[in-house]
């Protein structure tokens, strides 16, 4: 489930909301014929608690794959990611707790690779919780995080330095992207790196569809509250006045395209007031909230190629679920 948040809650009342913006992309994708909400806003200090709930319930299986691949799998990752003795730069892109990186911190440290862990998150809280933690596990890392956009912390890495790089993008994030915008988003990540530097991404692969389902719809309801905060984070923070009972949680998964959409359902007609515009639902209009694209291995190596890299090695957890794959630049 994705991962970027962007500066919120600054607009102007008498001005035409500014694109980019959080109440400027919100009233943009609302305004729409197939109404949407851009998932990067998920992620506010609620919303940062309910996904760390979800990862943890029993149909959320993407996390424990790829934990296992990091837990049990680390020092195969070190053979194909890194080279002894060279001072490197680990960028790790939405960063989150870093629960599954901190394997392979903790084999990099012990190995004493020479890195400087670099990691990017929009939320100032996510990043300010993580510097705490590793610096008390890990007295000798050397940490400096990015608070922002993910393009903008490598443009920043890449203007202050020239170590090689290996970036991070774990957690099947690159799934909250359609396959077009995948493509588009590694070829922009290419463009701040120089010939021989690594990536790792992280791909939920293609699976029996019922188990797919079910992590996106789970019985305890914590998607639904997941999305349901999407509309709280609104009212409290661009004025707005959703009223939860009239909308309902609903996923659907294409197990032929590999795509699984998220959507909160209208229930009744019914308006919503921003300050300076009104937004019109019918009864069983939808908004839809995110998409969740799994993969063919096939799909990653064509990606890997059309965006500047060549496929190195992957690495899977025990039932074939989930795949890590990394590439080089060229």
């Amino acid at each position: 489930m994705y991962m970027r948040k962007e500066e919120v809650g600054r607009y102007d009342v008498d001005h035409h909301p500014k694109a980019g913006t959080f109440y400027g992309d919100v009233l943009a994708g609302l305004s729409k014929d197939q109404k949407s909400l851009p998932a990067k806003y998920f992620y506010d200090a609620a919303g940062d608690a309910l996904f760390q709930q979800i990862m943890r319930c029993p149909e959320y299986y993407l996390t424990r794959c790829e934990e296992e691949i990091f837990k049990l799998k680390t020092r195969e990752l070190l053979r194909y990611l890194f080279k002894d003795g060279e001072a490197f730069d680990l960028i790790e892109l939405g960063a989150g707790d870093a629960s599954k990186t901190q394997y392979l911190l903790a084999e990099l440290l012990a190995q004493e690779f020479p890195f400087t862990y670099r990691p990017i998150d929009i939320s100032g809280h996510i990043i300010e919780q993580l510097e705490e933690r590793l610096k008390a596990e890990f007295p000798k890392i050397a940490i400096s995080s990015f608070q922002g956009d993910y393009f903008q912390g490598l443009a920043d890495i890449q203007r202050t330095g020239n170590n090689p790089k290996v970036v991070l993008f774990l957690g099947a994030n690159i799934g909250n992207m359609s396959r077009d915008e995948a493509k588009l988003f590694c070829m922009n990540m290419r463009t701040f790196l120089d010939a021989g530097d690594r990536a790792l991404i992280g791909f939920d692969l293609m699976k029996n569809p019922r188990i797919v389902q079910a992590a996106y719809d789970d019985s305890a309801g914590l998607t639904r509250q997941f999305n349901m905060n999407l509309l709280h984070r609104m009212n409290h923070e661009l004025g707005a006045d959703f009223m939860e009972d009239l909308f309902e949680h609903y996923c659907q998964y294409d197990p032929l395209q590999g795509a699984c959409n998220s959507y909160l359902v209208s229930i009744l007609d019914h308006t919503v007031h921003f300050p300076n515009k009104d937004i019109a639902f019918a009864s069983g209009e939808v908004i839809h909230m995110e998409v969740s694209q799994k993969y063919r291995f096939e799909d990653t190596q064509a990606l890997a190629e059309e965006a500047g890299f060549r496929p190195v090695h992957a690495v899977y957890d025990r039932r074939g679920w989930f795949v890590d794959v990394i590439w080089e630049a060229f």
